[in-house]
């Protein structure tokens, strides 16, 4: 018997078949999604290389007393700025100049000795000529003179021996610069065999920089001038990076480029040359120095627009609407940020520039102009 809530039950269940039906009968919305595409053009670009660098006064000479003894004066302060031959400090010099006397006063002794051995000479010499002295008083008294000039050249030296160790008690700039740290104070012992000097004195008006390359970024720059001469003669000014990440304001100029190359690193040293008028930069302090080079009607592409596989970079270029994966050969611009394509992708080809991750070989795509 079929009640009115079972006729009302398979009402429903019919209505609900005949939509089911309808729904499995009705074709499928396929959406097509759209992706950035560019047209591969050719281009001139600035290239940016940066390397690691230490800068370095022009001259960072340390200074080491040459005479043992007590420091009894400092003449400079930390940080200031001196003269070649001015005074920075002052040994104890009571010893030294007391030495100096004696040396002279032995001096005046030799000169004395010297004057008595002539008169005995010249007298021996009037009574050889009488025959009342034998040859050999004569070349005693010869020799004697011989021997006392001997002593006064001697006594001579050691004089000034005193006098230069007296003069190393004045410790001078040998050149002009800025007065490093002064780790001794008066009442110090000093020598020459110290392990740590007693300042470094730095001629900062002209910086060096130093930095390194690889022997192929090497090979590569020898490549593009001819020669290291020409290299050096012709490259562009450098950048410095200070290592709070701001730009130097000056360029620099590379100067000398090193002919060995290091076995332990692969590397070879360059050195650039950077006025410091205004005094920013320090000796010990570091940086980066950036080369720009230009490069005419290269291939340039978004990192964006590149996919890698075992190392290997890809592209997908669109042909006829559909998603064709491309090896490219790419050489990193920018941090990164773009490539150069050195060989895969020739002009006119079109490729995607958005969403590669998310391609497959022949897929069909909807494209838009970036």
């Amino acid at each position: 018997m079929i009640t009115k809530k079972n006729m009302k039950r398979q009402m429903l269940c019919a209505i609900c078949g005949a939509a089911l039906a309808a729904c499995g009968n009705a074709p499928a919305v396929q959406t097509q999604s759209e992706y950035e595409v560019m047209n591969v053009a050719t281009t001139d670009k600035e290239l940016q290389t940066s390397y690691s660098a230490t800068i370095r006064g022009r001259q960072d000479i340390d200074i080491y007393p040459q005479v043992s003894g007590t420091l009894t004066k400092l003449c400079v302060v930390e940080g200031q700025q001196v003269k070649k031959g001015q005074l920075l400090f002052i040994i104890d010099q009571v010893p030294y100049l007391a030495a100096l006397r004696t040396a002279e006063a032995n001096v005046e002794a030799a000169k004395a000795g010297v004057a008595t051995s002539q008169l005995t000479y010249d007298s021996k010499k009037k009574l050889y000529d009488e025959k009342v002295v034998s040859e050999f008083d004569l070349s005693t008294a010869y020799n004697n003179l011989l021997t006392a000039k001997a002593q006064l050249a001697q006594a001579e030296a050691q004089q000034v021996n005193a006098a230069n160790n007296l003069s190393y008690t004045e410790v001078k700039s040998p050149a002009d610069g800025m007065v490093g740290t002064l780790p001794y104070r008066v009442g110090a012992l000093v020598s020459s065999n110290m392990a740590q000097p007693l300042t470094t004195v730095s001629d900062n008006s002209v910086m060096y920089v130093y930095f390194s390359m690889t022997e192929n970024q090497l090979l590569d720059l020898v490549r593009r001038y001819g020669s290291k001469n020409k290299a050096l003669e012709e490259m562009p000014p450098v950048e410095l990076q200070l290592n709070d990440k701001s730009m130097y304001e000056q360029t620099g100029q590379v100067e000398t480029i090193s002919g060995v190359i290091d076995t332990s690193t692969g590397t070879v040293s360059l050195r650039a040359a950077f006025p410091n008028e205004d005094g920013l930069l320090t000796s010990g302090s570091s940086g980066n120095v950036i080369i720009t080079n230009s490069r005419e009607g290269c291939v340039v592409i978004p990192q964006s627009a590149t996919f890698e596989i075992q190392d290997k970079v890809y592209v997908y270029k669109v042909v006829d609407g559909k998603t064709q994966s491309a090896q490219v050969v790419v050489t990193r611009v920018n941090g990164g940020e773009e490539y150069i394509v050195e060989s895969g992708l020739q002009t006119g080809d079109v490729i995607v520039t958005e969403g590669v991750g998310l391609l497959n070989d022949g897929v069909e795509i909807k494209t838009k102009l970036n």
